[in-house]
């Protein structure tokens, strides 16, 4: 196993009033039990013709000015509409960074929506990979607001598009009609686990990973559960099953091929896919590209000192144990038996790592770093741990780097010794 990077109330007494406070412990009570309703009938209105001239009049509404904005609109609009106008527009700003500035601004979301749906890259990436497959229709279960299905019917493919949250369904349902998809996208209000999939070609399942508490590391108390969803997988021609990029690989079924995705570097999701044609086995792949680097089974790489060269392998090669087979590729070995950095004597082109030339090893002080960094003229310093207890942020403060010049310091074991290596990134 190798280590990842990183109310007011008066001061006057009163007589109390039964009847009073009987009336608004009631309304407090209706009010708290229809907030779904409520939610579902402010996304409504807000598909009206009022509510769309609203979303335009907002959009580019700064947060710091929603206060003066809201103030004003509520003297020609409703309350209500002012507040979901401008809480949909907070919500396409945060969503542009994974659909797109283009098709945010016109699709519409839900916190959960934003929080958990799928990078429009990854999704494109998925669908077309189930096109080159041969599919040409997708049950698309725990559909949420609709991110892989937009990316499945824009590669051609027709999609039943299942949600159990009337919010959710409604939502997902405006998406395919304002990005013009609802020819290609059927939006079904109902729990995945009753829907007959027989028809299609193939069932894409992405089951929800948060609760009310957070992030859900169990697969089993994921909704519906892990197990529900590899039965759903397993009895289709094709399937694709989103899960945490976490879940450990003896957790894999052993008829699925793994598949861990980055898209910039960053580790966003890994897949289980049933029916593709391949021997069960992993996958890494990285957007863009895409490019893909294939497990072979290799043993994990031998440990040797550090040569002139540090690899420092994609989040998603970590994450699908394929760190032997980067090394392979560089002629290199590992820097320490629980460390995912490769070392080699020679710079060799790899997709799947990002090569440093290193420059310093020394033994972890920090009053060494500082001096080194002084020496050189070192202000931009980016800091790298792996291994480490310690935290960047705090390298930075005690080292206070000052100058023209930039360096990476990476913070790791050796051989099982804390240490240090400088050097600059190879591009």
């Amino acid at each position: 196993m190798y280590y990842q990077s990183h109310g007011v109330g008066s001061s006057q007494a009163s007589a109390p009033n039964p009847a009073r406070h009987r009336r608004r412990r009631r309304s407090v009570h209706r009010l708290a039990h229809n907030d779904p309703v409520n939610d579902l009938l402010s996304f409504r209105s807000l598909l009206t013709p009022e509510g769309r001239a609203l979303l335009d009049e907002v959009r580019d509404t700064d947060p710091a000015d929603e206060l003066a904005v809201a103030t004003r609109l509520r003297r020609e609009h409703p309350a209500d509409l002012v507040s979901a106008a401008l809480g949909q527009a907070r919500l396409r700003q945060r969503a542009a960074a994974k659909f797109g500035a283009e098709d945010a601004g016109r699709m519409f979301f839900t916190p959960n929506g934003v929080e958990q749906s799928t990078r429009t890259s990854v999704a494109t990436y998925r669908a077309a990979r189930l096109a080159e497959l041969g599919v040409t229709s997708v049950a698309d279960l725990c559909c949420g607001i609709g991110g892989d299905a937009i990316a499945l019917a824009r590669a051609g493919i027709r999609v039943l598009a299942v949600d159990r949250d009337p919010l959710t369904a409604a939502v997902a349902r405006a998406n395919a009609e304002v990005l013009g998809l609802e020819k290609l996208i059927k939006v079904r209000e109902a729990d995945v686990t009753g829907v007959d999939t027989s028809a299609y070609d193939a069932v894409f399942v992405d089951p929800a990973r948060r609760g009310g508490r957070g992030r859900i590391f169990d697969p089993e108390a994921y909704s519906p559960p892990l197990s529900w969803a590899v039965g759903a997988a397993q009895d289709a021609r094709v399937a694709a099953l989103k899960i945490a990029p976490g879940i450990p690989h003896e957790a894999v079924p052993a008829d699925a091929e793994a598949e861990w995705i980055s898209d910039g570097g960053d580790v966003k999701e890994a897949v289980l896919w049933f029916g593709t044609g391949r021997d069960a086995g992993v996958r890494a792949t990285l957007l863009p590209g895409p490019r893909t680097l294939l497990g072979r089974g290799l043993p994990d790489p031998q440990v040797r000192s550090v040569g002139r060269y540090l690899y420092e392998p994609d989040g998603a090669v970590i994450r699908a144990h394929l760190v032997a087979e980067v090394a392979e590729e560089v002629g290199g070995g590992l820097i320490d038996a629980t460390i995912a950095y490769v070392t080699a004597d020679e710079l060799v082109a790899t997709e799947y790592a990002v090569a440093y030339e290193i420059t310093d090893q020394l033994p972890f002080n920090v009053k060494k770093l500082k001096a080194l960094l002084r020496e050189r003229g070192v202000g931009t310093l980016t800091v790298k741990k792996r291994g480490s207890a310690v935290e960047p942020e705090e390298l930075r403060r005690k080292v206070r780097p000052q100058g023209p010049n930039a360096a990476t310091v990476f913070l790791t074991r050796v051989a099982g010794a804390p240490t240090m290596l400088i050097g600059p990134p190879r591009r």
